[in-house]
């Protein structure tokens, strides 16, 4: 064994002040969290330059741009990682197995100086096994080489920055390479579950399916035992969990000559997963190899829910579902892609919740095993979908593809993922899919590929346009002009529209169209809107939000929408928070009044933000509609009364009974209800005043609530200044 690198005073200085916080287990969802130790904190890195490297304190799991990593070196291509590692010596007679979260983008794995792995691929997990390397008890040198090469775009990268910049650089953000998931070593059994295919879709059981490696793995006896979790409901922490007493099913399988056994788990009464009740199980999977030896023990968590398209329309456990979902890109402002710790992490997906959303987009990121987690526990809605290239070709294609195969090992499991996507927006397809056969071969490839290993979730395999084989047909429009949009998003839910401007470049306006070939169905899919969101100010952007969803909820075809997004990310201003997370200034709009089961639609085209209508000086007549996507019929009656310009919901006498009533309104599930008309008077000599319009239910109870801004219509400043000179 060789002994390790003498270390520079500041290096050495660093590992010893480390901070030795209890780091929670990178994957409670495969859970071996009885024999583990995490390999997270600082470490050495070697960074090319001059005649030798310089050794520099990097602090692991952070990528070297960051802040967080406390190197924060941008289009540095190569380095070198570096730390001691000792395998417990408590663990003898087990296996031990270094892990790795993530590592872009081509990483060398050594011990002492020999190669043990490598592995290509930025956003999947690999393990490096340490049987016949390092005994239980003994110490080794760990070093992990990083080739993070600058021009990404034959090589999926997501939204990360690339040189040369000439592909998507204005929707891009600071790269992430190196180690920028946890590292940590478990002990495994000498013949163990290398891999654990958890599906709930028939809603009475699980199908399992055991990949047993090691010493012996043809012939190993695997029990399956399935005890229901405590805590699976939407206000469980990160750290709920646990197993309620009470008995357990229990199968017992054999596996066959290749190491794979496969059974199924009946539950004598099932309890199923979804938003308003995740309920949860945890299938605890024992191996011992047919010679006798000790047992491996893994738990694995899963939910019974099935998720499915029915013509138009989508339905969880045999009940319609429309998604409101919001887009996340993941990012945090010290520390990039990597979350700075596990409370920051899932509470994005309480920030979603809190502002309505039943679904989020994680986007064009393979993100945190724990985030997946913490949304199966509390009942949140996932898309997921991996990192593309930029760039089309052999390379870039076969590269992606290679990420799907892992993506389904490692997230497949997770009953929060309801929508597998792929491509976005033909990024590393050239933005080609119509003009190009080898383009659209690529995006066909990508879906049969997934679909042969995951037939349980609708796919989609080009996110917003272009479509030439998918399961959901949805689209990505963005409209500053009110108008426009009603009338364009109309058009598109009767079937007299399919293609909508996008804007490619400052100076590059295309028209898109949903389909990718003339033989592609217009019909008999489900719709969706994957992206929208418009308005440069948060004002503006709040009342883009109010206007543009409403209108997207007049039309009962579409089956949900994904609003961009949930927080801004460096130079993208676009969320609903800041980056810090941080509520913006929504002039006293409440999203969650827009992103609900029950929601109000105006009979309105509104002009500008802060002016939807002039100040009426006469009666005012609005037709409003409810659209309801609960379950049973509301009814109710739908009531106004002016406030002050800028009042919130809270103030003013809204649900108290006040100001003027419609007549009856019937909403049915899914079905938009006729327009019921709402007569108010003037609010008087005002320069400017708010119209708040809420629906209160047979039972008296507010089911919801928008607002109409009235003030001065003014034509918008445009005048040049004339040069002479």
């Amino acid at each position: 064994m060789t002994s390790a690198p003498p270390q520079p005073d500041a290096v050495r200085a660093a590992l010893s002040a480390a901070p030795q916080a209890a780091p929670a287990y990178p994957r409670p969802d495969l859970d071996r969290s009885h024999r583990w130790t995490s390999l997270d904190g600082v470490w050495e890195l070697d960074v090319p330059g001059g005649a030798a490297p310089t050794t520099v304190p990097i602090t692991v799991p952070f990528a070297w741009e960051t802040a967080a990593s406390g190197v924060g070196r941008t289009w540095l291509e190569h380095a070198t990682y570096r730390r001691r590692i000792a395998v417990p010596a408590e663990w003898a007679g087990a296996r031990a197995v270094l892990c790795f979260g993530a590592v872009h983008h081509h990483a060398v794995v050594r011990v002492d100086g020999a190669v043990l792995a490598e592995h290509v691929g930025g956003s999947t997990p690999f393990e490096v096994d340490l049987d016949g390397v390092l005994a239980p008890g003994a110490e080794g040198v760990l070093e992990v080489e990083v080739h993070a090469p600058a021009d990404k775009r034959a090589i999926p990268h997501g939204k990360q920055r690339s040189i040369p910049r000439d592909d998507y650089d204005g929707v891009s953000f600071t790269p992430t390479s190196g180690i920028w998931q946890p590292v940590w070593l478990e002990a495994r059994g000498r013949t163990y579950a290398a891999r654990v295919t958890v599906r709930g879709e028939s809603l009475t059981g699980f199908d399992v399916t055991v990949d047993v490696a090691g010493d012996a793995p043809a012939g190993a006896l695997v029990t399956v035992e399935v005890a229901a979790t405590a805590g699976s409901d939407p206000g469980a922490g990160p750290g709920a969990g646990g197993t309620t007493p009470g008995a357990a099913e229990r199968i017992e399988l054999v596996a066959d000559s290749t190491g794979t056994a496969s059974g199924r788990v009946e539950i004598a009464e099932p309890r199923l997963w979804s938003p308003a009740g995740p309920h949860l199980y945890v299938l605890t999977v024992t191996t011992v190899p047919a010679t006798g030896g000790e047992p491996d023990r893994v738990a694995v968590t899963g939910g019974l829910r099935r998720i499915e398209r029915r013509g138009e329309h989508l339905y969880l456990n045999d009940e319609r579902i429309y998604l409101r979902g919001v887009l996340d890109q993941g990012y945090w402002p010290e520390s990039g892609l990597t979350a700075p710790d596990v409370d920051t992490l899932v509470a994005d997906l309480e920030h979603a919740r809190a502002l309505g959303y039943n679904l989020v987009r994680k986007h064009i990121k393979l993100e945190d095993p724990r985030w997946l987690h913490h949304a199966d526990r509390t009942g949140m809605l996932v898309w997921a979908e991996p990192p593309a290239p930029s760039r089309f070709g052999t390379e870039a294609a076969q590269a992606f593809e290679a990420q799907i195969a892992p993506m389904v090992e490692r997230d497949g499991n997770h009953p929060s993922i309801v929508v597998w996507g792929l491509y976005n927006e033909e990024w590393g397809l050239d933005w080609d899919i119509p003009g190009s056969p080898d383009r659209a071969d690529a995006a066909v490839r990508a879906y049969e590929t997934l679909h042969a290993l995951d037939d349980t979730r609708p796919i989609v395999e080009n996110s917003g346009w272009a479509h030439v084989r998918t399961d959901l047909v949805d689209w990505h429009y963005y409209d500053e002009d009110p108008a426009a949009w009603a009338a364009n998003v109309a058009a598109l839910a009767a079937g007299t529209r399919e293609d909508f401007p996008v804007r490619l470049a400052p100076d590059f306006l295309a028209k898109k169209s949903l389909y990718g070939s003339a033989d592609h169905p217009r019909s008999g899919l489900p719709i969706l809107n994957s992206e929208y969101g418009a308005g440069f100010t948060s004002l503006e952007r709040a009342w883009h939000l109010r206007w543009q969803t409403q209108e997207l909820r007049r039309h009962d075809r579409f089956a949900g929408y994904v609003y961009t997004e949930l927080t801004d990310v460096e130079h993208e201003m676009a969320g609903l928070l800041d980056v810090d997370r941080r509520p913006k200034d929504r002039g006293g709009l409440d999203p969650r009044d827009v992103n609900t089961e029950t929601v109000l639609v105006v009979d309105l085209v509104p002009v500008h933000a802060g002016a939807d209508l002039a100040v009426p000086k006469a009666d005012l007549v609005l037709g409003v509609h409810v659209s309801h996507h609960g379950p049973g019929v509301v009814r109710g009656q739908v009531r106004a009364a002016w406030v002050p310009a800028g009042t919130p919901f809270g103030e003013g006498g809204v649900g108290e009974p006040l100001g003027t009533g419609s007549e009856t309104v019937e909403a049915k599930p899914f079905e938009l209800s006729p327009a019921v008309t709402v007569t108010v008077p003037p609010p008087g000599p005002v320069t400017a005043a708010r119209l708040h319009l809420w629906l209160v239910d047979d039972g008296g109870a507010v089911r919801a609530r928008t607002f109409v801004d009235a003030a001065p219509i003014e034509e918008p400043n445009r005048r040049g200044l004339r040069w002479d000179g």
